[in-house]
């Protein structure tokens, strides 16, 4: 009995020895696989937008790592949707095999769907993340369609050079910088509304550029309740610093009493226009008799003398009117440095019975003018495009019908080419606030996330 104990104890104490033996010199263990960690995945937003058949919809960043592991080891796609009629996993695209990857996603309809984003690590380790993506429908001319991301009340836009332009927001009191070239968030945004004094959006409808001073009106109009509200009666400048993604705005000066000039000044010339009507108490700015501004630029060859374009009220106000515009002869000191304004003589324009939704002119003094309804519609009524050589009595001459299938109306010029030039393109962009971008009855101004909200800008050939 004792022979047999000593027997087995000492099998026992041969097999442990072994077993150290094994673990010393690593043989057959795991040893790798203990020191992976769980891998990480994060996104640089958690919510995307994008439109069926787009080109360069926005993208979305994701960082992955896994303690122990080579990062390009590391696997991301997507492995579920919650709603694959909009966008599947297959339709989910990852660049890049580093620890920042670029995400995009092609949209087969227009709605809602929830991507399940999962990174794979060493070891079978997975994490994973949800990316809400929204997707608007097909539009026309979408090869020359780029969306700009953040806000989706676009109202004014001017150039800075480098392929960037600053664009203001008839929502809020907020500028914004964006690549001209590619959709997506804006590169950094400027809220003016502190420094001008305004806790209630300014309602910028109208921006110019010489120099470097940006040259910015509000609607002066009361609100869509007829109300009046100070801070829209204000026009103010920004100074730029720098081009391209690098610009940098100052606030400059402000007036916030040009409406009252404006007002003062008609009634002096015996109410030809109704500005006093327009801005009562109860009148709703966009109608054919309201008040309300929404192109602003400069005289040909002029750095004084700015052109108001009135979206309302056509001249006379009926069916067929004219657009107006009111000429300010001091207005780099109106807006620079709080001047009383000085009006010139109104001019009168043809424009097929639309008015002023922009202005803009060129080097060259060429002016292209956007015109559209007077009236609060979104993008039912015509929009076109007029070319013009600035000077009071000379026809503008139209240029195209813009189209109007698709959400938002039409708003801002961002430049002007050479309008000799053959294939020159013109960069439009729409206000697309009041508009169901993703079929589910929300007016974009009011969804929940600023990603989702966006604005259209598409390049169409203006010249001759």
């Amino acid at each position: 009995m004792l022979h047999q104990l000593s027997l087995r104890n000492r099998r026992a104490a041969t097999a442990a020895a072994g077993v150290l033996a094994l673990a010393a010199v690593g043989i057959n263990t795991p040893a790798d696989a203990a020191t992976y960690g769980t891998p990480t995945i994060t996104l640089s937003a958690a919510y995307l937008s994008g439109a069926v058949g787009a080109t360069g919809d926005p993208v979305v960043t994701v960082t992955v790592a896994q303690s122990g592991a080579d990062v390009t080891a590391l696997g991301v796609a997507a492995s579920a949707s919650s709603k694959s009629s909009v966008a599947g996993t297959g339709d989910v695209t990852v660049t890049g095999t580093g620890a920042t990857r670029q995400l995009a996603v092609a949209a087969h309809a227009r709605g809602y769907t929830d991507l399940t984003i999962k990174v794979t690590g060493l070891g079978g380790k997975t994490a994973t993340k949800t990316l809400h993506y929204a997707a608007s429908a097909a539009v026309q001319n979408s090869a020359d369609t780029r969306y700009l991301t953040g806000s989706s009340d676009a109202s004014a836009a001017v150039d800075v050079g480098g392929g960037y332009a600053v664009v203001a927001d008839d929502e809020s009191n907020t500028l914004r910088l964006y690549s001209r070239s590619a959709s997506g968030a804006p590169v950094k945004s400027w809220d003016v509304g502190s420094a001008l004094g305004a806790d209630k959006e300014i309602d910028i409808e109208g921006a110019t550029r010489v120099g470097n001073t940006i040259y910015w009106t509000g609607s002066l109009g009361n609100n869509k309740d007829g109300e009046y509200k100070s801070d829209r009666n204000t026009v103010f400048t920004t100074t730029v610093t720098g081009s391209g993604a690098a610009t940098q705005l100052t606030v400059g000066g402000s007036y916030k009493k040009l409406r009252d000039d404006l007002v003062a000044w008609d009634k002096a010339n015996g109410n030809r226009y109704g500005f006093a009507a327009g801005t009562a108490s109860g009148q709703v700015p966009k109608q054919i008799d309201g008040f309300n501004i929404e192109g602003l630029e400069f005289a040909p060859g002029s750095t004084t003398t700015a052109y108001l374009g009135f979206r309302a009220p056509l001249v006379p106000p009926s069916e067929g009117g004219k657009a107006l515009i009111v000429p300010v002869t001091n207005f780099d000191k109106v807006a620079g440095s709080g001047a009383k304004a000085v009006i010139g003589t109104p001019i009168e324009l043809d424009l097929g019975g639309l008015s002023i939704r922009d202005i803009r002119k060129n080097a060259a003094d060429q002016y292209l003018i956007v015109a559209g309804s007077w009236a609060a519609d979104d993008n039912s009524d015509p929009y076109a495009l007029y070319s013009w050589d600035g000077v009071a009595g000379h026809a503008p001459v139209k240029r195209a019908d813009l189209p109007t299938a698709d959400p938002g109306g039409w708003e801002a010029v961002v430049d002007v080419p050479d309008l000799t030039a053959p294939g020159a393109r013109a960069q439009l962009i729409t206000d697309a606030g009041s508009a169901d971008l993703y079929g589910d009855g929300t007016e974009a101004k009011d969804l929940d996330h600023a990603e989702w909200k966006k604005s259209r800008s598409v390049w169409f050939t203006v010249s001759s």
